[in-house]
């Protein structure tokens, strides 16, 4: 089990059920359907997130606003573990996440999108919230073509990271029909809420941008056939 969860599990009593545990995590986390990984992908381990920070939720509103000029300054993986773990990280037994979803579905899909982050290669990484770890889908720094797809905002180019949230509708609208479409934004703007907000509590800047070419960003992150894009959040100082 990851280390994460291992700390989940021992806030629990009844932590000796720990093998039936997981298997509650990976199947409501899903939306009550077994998630199937690609075998092939080794999971990247991030830092476990931090959950007693310095920074009270009241300064982190005042202090939220967007940054567009990002310094030439990487990240840290840690940083990046905070952040995708405040976007979608699971913080209950029950798989449930910092964030709402409609029925507890979960039709987002968390991609960081990687330029200057310290023990990370550049490249494309979807973030699995029940291990709390990244799977490399492509390699290499790809912030100039996103930026293109995104209008040439400088910002994506710019910043050491870019958080992309794509959702998913199939795993809503079965349940909710084309109301889940609507449910699967509003999900998308509390998680970028949390990552604003998160951001400031680390010493960072971020920018929320929705204007960009669907069609290119697909290409760009080689998105899966059903994977509609939503948002981009870049991320830096």
């Amino acid at each position: 089990m990851h280390r994460f969860f291992s700390q989940l599990v021992s806030t629990i009593p009844w932590r000796q059920s720990s093998g039936l545990l997981v298997f509650a995590i990976l199947l409501f986390a899903s939306g009550g359907k077994a998630m199937s990984l690609d075998q092939q992908q080794p999971l990247i381990p991030l830092p476990a997130p931090v959950v007693d920070g310095s920074v009270s939720l009241e300064q982190t509103l005042l202090q939220r606003r967007s940054l567009r000029d990002f310094d030439d300054e990487p990240l840290t993986l840690s940083q990046v573990a905070q952040l995708l773990w405040a976007a979608q990280g699971v913080t209950h037994t029950r798989g449930f996440r910092t964030a709402p979803s409609a029925g507890a579905l979960y039709p987002l899909d968390t991609y960081l999108i990687a330029g200057k982050v310290t023990d990370l290669e550049p490249g494309v990484y979807l973030y699995v919230p029940q291990s709390h770890a990244l799977i490399e889908k492509a390699s290499g720094d790809i912030r100039p073509q996103l930026s293109r797809a995104a209008l040439g905002q400088l910002p994506v180019r710019d910043a050491p990271a870019t958080i992309l949230f794509t959702a998913v509708y199939d795993r809503i609208t079965g349940r909710y029909g084309p109301r889940g479409e609507q449910y699967a934004h509003i999900e998308a703007g509390h998680t970028a809420q949390n990552i604003t907000l998160q951001a400031v509590a680390l010493g960072l800047g971020s920018v929320v941008i929705g204007a960009f070419q669907d069609d290119l960003v697909r290409q760009v992150i080689e998105l899966e056939s059903g994977s509609t894009p939503l948002y981009l959040i870049p991320v830096g100082r």
